[in-house]
């Protein structure tokens, strides 16, 4: 075999963009080398390719790192997109000139936990301005609206909570200006509050406190100050920065001293944005509605959108033909930070897409087409779960020897409280100078989809302690490219992160989930005890299997299944769809709901 002979081409300068998947046809010409360059080199490293054959990831950058190019893969698509963005948007056109600058108002997202009163505070905020003669009328929901307090208009967004503030911002759509975080004054600080102040805290912007209910007897609005300084939120009645304001949104109490902090706090932070030029900015909401087609909720970011303009929103394009209020009234034109309904989208955009005025309608046409294009070649994943993935472990030893000062953000989930705390106090006694670790968030019980949004937008690696995800969690998790451990010795946790800054890690067991049943009622049988009466809901429970047993996402005990039935008859599998009837081995205590997951292990191969 004839050694490989580098071509003496020159080696092209700067970043080269090659699509995954190309061929050797492809890749040759790009890096100033023939198709047989590539072939050969391959085929010296035992990799037996033709000119037509597509070649993977690594030995494209095997190649490219053997002729000293530096590459960077992109999806199949996603370099005709970019030339097409970079053809049709001319970057002067898109820089906003200083002295174009206007203040504008601010965006405001009202989180909080369920029932502490999200709802009656945006609906009383929303009752006491709207202007004379409309109150009779119709309210759009659009997502979003905005309302005029002493000649300062504030952006809400009216969304269902800290899920979808966190998809948003997975998806890049960094929008909120201000978080408004609702505390019940009687219930105190409780699980989804704990999670929405991570969720603010990921997001990096302000966040005011409306201490609300403060006209129940059992009210204690010290009690809540003193549970959010625990939690990092110090008022600044205590010496802290958080600003805190008592309301009741049942009596209408304290919220004109909301208002205000929300004007004060925004003249701080000195939001300012360009009304000039076409419009960009972020798709709240979008659905098909009959009648009216494709419809979208819109914030605008910069310029003003206008009826009429060309835009495009992920692989929707369209002509703005008619944009809606929150009131139902028809507008002309959007400034900067207006929420409103734009109707004319060939098809409905996904919430988090940016939207952009095009040029010209058949620009913004060729654009969309090619992103749908783009979307159907990699199999359209939603940008929410591909944006930033998770933080991986691996990755720690990489950042170490590149002499960087390391930082693991981590999301940890326990069983209970004490085994929180233990893990916590733990993992932290591992910080070293060139390795700090970051708790984006931590909460006990299983791990949620709401977990893995929050992973992916903080790019964080999720540690469970005696706890495991749900199948649509697993499913989302693999989807985001969020890392997912699970342990239940915590030495072994503490000895995987250790060797993770030495770069041993061991070879990863999964645990392939090969099938799930719900118990549905318990049979209790003299001489043989506890019968669970199961519905499989996926995959195939086998007799015999590894089993662990799950209430509410919690582990709860781990065994073997030891009998297996299908009415009457002893079974050696049962398929998803099907009931059957599940004896386990050493366990009595069943609940209906409660969970039976069957699984083995395997070894992933490190890349």
């Amino acid at each position: 075999m004839t050694a490989y002979v580098p071509s003496t081409a020159p080696v092209p300068t700067g970043e080269v963009i090659v699509e995954r998947g190309s061929t050797a046809r492809d890749l040759g010409p790009k890096l100033n080398r023939s198709a047989g360059d590539v072939i050969r080199f391959l085929l010296l490293q035992g990799e037996m390719v033709t000119a037509t054959q597509s070649l993977t990831d690594d030995m494209i950058e095997l190649f490219a790192a053997e002729i000293g190019a530096e590459v960077r893969l992109v999806d199949p698509g996603e370099e005709r997109e970019a030339e097409l963005m970079a053809k049709f948007f001319d970057e002067e056109d898109e820089e906003e000139n200083e002295e174009d600058l206007r203040p504008r108002p601010p965006v405001v997202t009202v989180m909080g936990h369920v029932d502490h009163g999200k709802t009656l505070l945006l609906d009383r905020i929303r009752s006491a301005n709207v202007v004379a003669g409309e109150a009779g009328g119709i309210t759009q929901h659009i997502g979003a609206y905005q309302v005029d307090w002493e000649g300062h208009k504030i952006t809400f967004i009216d969304t269902p909570g800290h899920e979808a503030f966190t998809a948003m911002r997975a998806r890049g759509a960094e929008v909120t200006d201000i978080v408004v975080l609702v505390v019940a004054a009687d219930d105190g600080v409780m699980p989804q509050t704990i999670e929405a102040i991570n969720h603010a805290k990921a997001a990096d912007v302000p966040i005011i406190v409306a201490v609300n209910k403060i006209d129940r007897e059992q009210a204690d609005p010290n009690r809540v100050l003193q549970q959010l300084s625990e939690h990092g939120l110090v008022p600044e009645a205590w010496g802290g920065d958080t600003i805190a304001v008592e309301v009741s949104a049942l009596q209408s109490l304290g919220i004109e001293d909301l208002l205000e902090q929300i004007v004060l706090v925004a003249e701080v932070e000195e939001l300012v944005a360009s009304p000039v030029g076409r419009a960009q900015g972020v798709v709240i909401e979008a659905e098909l509605e009959i009648g009216r087609g494709p419809v979208a909720s819109v914030i605008v970011e910069r310029g003003t959108l206008r009826v009429g303009d060309p835009i495009v929103a992920g692989a929707a394009w369209g002509k703005v033909k008619a944009m809606v209020d929150e009131h139902g009234r028809q507008i002309k034109e959007a400034p900067p930070s207006t929420p409103c309904q734009v109707l004319g989208f060939s098809e409905p955009p996904d919430a988090g897409d940016e939207f952009r005025v095009a040029p010209a309608l058949a620009q913004a046409r060729t654009i969309g087409e090619a992103r749908a294009h783009r979307y159907r070649v990699a199999g359209h994943v939603p940008a929410a779960s591909t944006a930033l993935g998770g933080a991986k472990l691996e990755d720690l030893f990489e950042q170490i020897q590149r002499g960087e000062t390391a930082t693991l953000n981590l999301i940890l989930k326990a069983d209970v409280r004490g085994s929180l705390e233990a893990v916590t106090e733990s993992l932290k006694k591992l910080e070293r100078d060139d390795v700090k670790l970051s708790f984006v968030h931590r909460g006990v019980g299983g791990i949620t989809e709401s977990d893995v949004e929050l992973a992916q937008a903080s790019n964080a690696t999720i540690i469970g302690f005696n706890v495991r995800p749900d199948r649509r969690s697993r499913e989302m998790a693999q989807k985001a490219d969020v890392e997912i451990r699970t342990y239940e010795i915590i030495y072994k946790l503490l000895e995987d992160l250790e060797a993770a800054m030495l770069g041993m890690l061991a070879p990863v067991f999964e645990e392939v989930v090969t099938g799930e049943a719900e118990v549905r009622q318990v049979f209790r049988v003299p001489r043989i005890g506890a019968i669970a009466g199961c519905y499989v809901r996926e995959g195939v429970i086998t007799r015999g299997s590894k089993v662990r047993f799950l209430r509410e996402g919690v582990i709860i005990w781990k065994g073997a299944i030891t009998s297996l039935r299908r009415f009457k008859d002893d079974a050696r599998e049962v398929q998803a769809g099907f009931e059957c009837g599940i004896g386990l081995s050493d366990y009595q205590d069943l609940k209906d709901g409660d969970i039976i997951e069957t699984f083995d292990e395997r070894e992933i191969p490190r890349s």
